[in-house]
């Protein structure tokens, strides 16, 4: 099916951390029983987005609440869940385009509050010089193939050590969002740099 870069976070191309923190991989024929997910540390991750106007202006936006993990699977690959509230996304400063931005004609976060993306399993080890994750993302009842580009790591441990940064863009007439056409590119970009944290000890 049809995939494009899809930023602009969710999150993550993330399980890095998680792989390479392990001092060496198992005999294959032992069975080890998965690491707990890693989650998003949303105090110190930032996901944002931007629409551009026909005009050539830029409408920066932001998600500030969201939530997510990097799921060790048990054949060794991760898996990233992500999900993102469209009821609290936000352009600062600019309450008349934010209120737009909620409504029914753009994210219709009455009707449809979250968005999430669940990406496809995939080795995380692989993802260390940059790659694609390619997954689902369901918005508006809508459901379509896309993928984050994640970038080149900067560290060991990627999303634990350093932030793992991720970016793309969406096209939102493929999730009903049509409106405006004639003002608004149909890109929604997304940009999203994602830090990651183990769960406490039970």
């Amino acid at each position: 099916m049809h995939r494009r870069a899809w930023c602009g976070g969710l999150l993550l191309g993330l399980g890095l951390g998680q792989a390479l923190a392990a001092s060496a991989s198992p005999p294959v024929h032992e069975a080890v029983p998965p690491a707990p997910p890693l989650r998003i540390d949303t105090e110190h991750s930032h996901l944002g987005f931007e629409v551009r106007t026909r005009l050539g202006q830029h409408l920066e936006g932001v998600f500030p609440v969201y939530d997510g993990t990097v799921e060790a699977l048990p054949d060794g690959r991760h898996q990233v869940r992500l999900r993102i509230a469209t009821a609290a996304a936000e352009i600062p400063g600019r309450a008349r385009y934010t209120a737009w931005m909620r409504g029914d004609s753009f994210f219709d976060s009455v009707r449809h509050p979250w968005m999430e993306f669940v990406s496809d399993p995939y080795v995380a080890a692989g993802l260390a010089d940059g790659a694609a994750l390619n997954g689902r993302l369901t918005l508006r009842g809508v459901t379509q193939d896309e993928a984050l580009q994640v970038a080149p790591s900067a560290c060991p441990r990627p999303g634990l050590d350093c932030a793992v940064w991720v970016s793309g863009d969406i096209q939102r007439s493929r999730y009903g969002m049509d409106d405006w056409r004639l003002v608004l590119s149909d890109r929604v970009l997304l940009r999203m740099q994602v830090r990651l944290k183990e769960n406490p000890p039970p």
